[in-house]
C-alpha cells in the first residue's frame, strides 16, 4: 500500500523514473562511434603527468556499452512486475509488508512447539524453569532493554523491574497488560494553578514523606499544598494509586530522582511517559514468556 499524501508524489516519481532510464539509453546509443558518432580510436587531451603519463580519451568499450543496455531493460522488465513507479504496485502485486508478515508467520509456526509446554503453566511455574528463563530473558534483551536496560534497572524515567515497586501492580496479570496494550503515564503540569514558592514547598513535604532532608519551615504550608493539588492523584497519605498509575512518594524510588529541583520541575511542568504496546510485535505466547521472566525479577 503506497504510503503517499498526495496522489501527485505517485505521478511524480513514475514520470522521473522512467525519463531516467530513458536518458540512459539515449546517452549510451549517441555516444557510440558505430552508431555513426566520428569518434577517433584513440584522442590525446593534451594532460601530461611526470613528464611522460598522458591522459587519453578512449571510447566507451562495446561490451560495456551492451551490458547497460541490458541493465536499463532489466530495470524495465523489475518496474512491471515489482513496485516502483508512483502507487503501481507491479503485476505481481508484491509487497516487502506482506513478505515480512508471511516470514514471521512462518517462524512463529516453527517454534510453536517451544512454547506448547508453558500454555497451561501458571506464570510463576513459568519462571521457575530455567530454559523458560533463557527464553524470557532473549525476549526482554531484544524488546525492552533498550529502555529498562540489560539488567533491567531501569534509568531516568525508566522503571526499575527488579524491586517491588510497581506503577500499574505487579501481579502476572497486570505485568502483562503493560506489556501487551502498553501504558501511558501523564502527570500534567500545574504552573498555571501553583505558584514557583508553592511548587518548592510542597517539594520539600514531598522530600519529607520518605525521609530526604526538607525544610522543616516550608513542611507545613507544602502539606497544605499537596493536599490541594495533589492528593487527588497521590492520596492523602502520599501512598500512590496504581489504577492512575501515580507513585508512592513516601518510599525511596525515584522516577525522575528526588532532588528539589527535580520534583519542583515535575509540578510545574508536569511528565509524559509512554511504554509502547508489544501486543503487534510480539506474539501471545512471547508475551507469556515474557512476562515471566519479568515477574521473577522481582520475585525469586
Amino acid at each position: 500500500m503506497s504510503d503517499f499524501f498526495s496522489g501527485f508524489w505517485g505521478y511524480f516519481i513514475t514520470i522521473i523514473t522512467l525519463l531516467g532510464i530513458a536518458f540512459c539509453v539515449w546517452l549510451l546509443f549517441t555516444q557510440r562511434r558505430w552508431l555513426g558518432k566520428d569518434v577517433k580510436q584513440v584522442q590525446d587531451t593534451g594532460h601530461v603527468w611526470d613528464g611522460d603519463l598522458t591522459e587519453l580519451n578512449n571510447p566507451v568499450p562495446r561490451w560495456w556499452t551492451v551490458f547497460y543496455v541490458l541493465l536499463c531493460v532489466f530495470s524495465l522488465g523489475y518496474l512491471v512486475l515489482y513496485p516502483g513507479l508512483g502507487t503501481f504496485q507491479g503485476v505481481l502485486n508484491y509487497s516487502t509488508a506482506e513478505s515480512v508478515k508471511q516470514a514471521q508467520a512462518e517462524l512463529a509456526e516453527k517454534i510453536r512447539p517451544v512454547y506448547q509446554r508453558y500454555e497451561a503453566m501458571p506464570i510463576p511455574e513459568i519462571a521457575k524453569e530455567q530454559q523458560a528463563r533463557e527464553i524470557g530473558q532473549r525476549l526482554f534483551l531484544n524488546a525492552c532493554a533498550q529502555c529498562h536496560g540489560s539488567d533491567a534497572k531501569g534509568a531516568p524515567s525508566f522503571p526499575n523491574l527488579t524491586d517491588t515497586d510497581w506503577l500499574y501492580g505487579g501481579s502476572p496479570e497486570q505485568i502483562m497488560q503493560s506489556i501487551t496494550k502498553g501504558r501511558h503515564g501523564i502527570m500534567p503540569p500545574m504552573a498555571a494553578q501553583v505558584k514557583p514558592d508553592e511548587a518548592a514547598a510542597i517539594a520539600q513535604y514531598v522530600r519529607s514523606l520518605s525521609g530526604l532532608a526538607s525544610d522543616p519551615l516550608m513542611v507545613v504550608p507544602g502539606k497544605r499544598g499537596f493536599e490541594t493539588f495533589c492528593a487527588a492523584c497521590h492520596g492523602v497519605d502520599g501512598k500512590g494509586n496504581q489504577a492512575l498509575g501515580a507513585p508512592n512518594l513516601t518510599d525511596d524510588v525515584w522516577l525522575y530522582g528526588s532532588s528539589s529541583a527535580t520534583i519542583v520541575q515535575t509540578i510545574m511542568s508536569g511528565r509524559n511517559n509512554q511504554m509502547p504496546a508489544q501486543e503487534g510485535i510480539l506474539t501471545p505466547e512471547q508475551i507469556r514468556m515474557l512476562t515471566a521472566y519479568v515477574w521473577g525479577l522481582s520475585n525469586n
